[in-house]
């Protein structure tokens, strides 16, 4: 794995991590709740771990997702996060592990059905 982590270092720079911005708005392919997106999310999170990677990498993504953006920014830089997307839909642990983050815990759709 070292080559790995040596590779991507190469590729990125010795900087860990991007700067941190909230992904390019999307739309789901149907208009959906705030419950909807709610049960999405705690899906992808509970299942996630299970895919590979370290589970304190998924914890500390979990987190930089539900927080505002400079302090996302601290969270992956101190749990040594490599974020080779601004968006953090893609990024890698110290270990050259790849986590994949889908937009849908980053960010709310267009369509999103608000509650009045």
């Amino acid at each position: 794995m070292q080559g790995v982590l040596k590779y991507l270092v190469l590729l990125f720079g010795t900087d860990s991590a991007k700067k941190i911005r909230k992904p390019k708005p999307w739309k789901h392919s149907q208009p959906i709740t705030m419950a909807q997106l709610t049960q999405m999310r705690d899906e992808f999170w509970d299942t996630a771990p299970h895919y590979g990677g370290q589970k304190e990498i998924w914890d500390a993504l979990r987190a930089a997702a539900e927080a505002d953006l400079s302090l996302a920014q601290a969270i992956v830089d101190s749990a040594g996060v490599i974020v080779t997307s601004a968006d953090m839909t893609t990024c890698y642990d110290e270990r050259g592990a790849k986590y994949e983050l889908p937009k849908y815990v980053l960010s709310e759709p267009s369509n999103l059905i608000r509650d009045n």
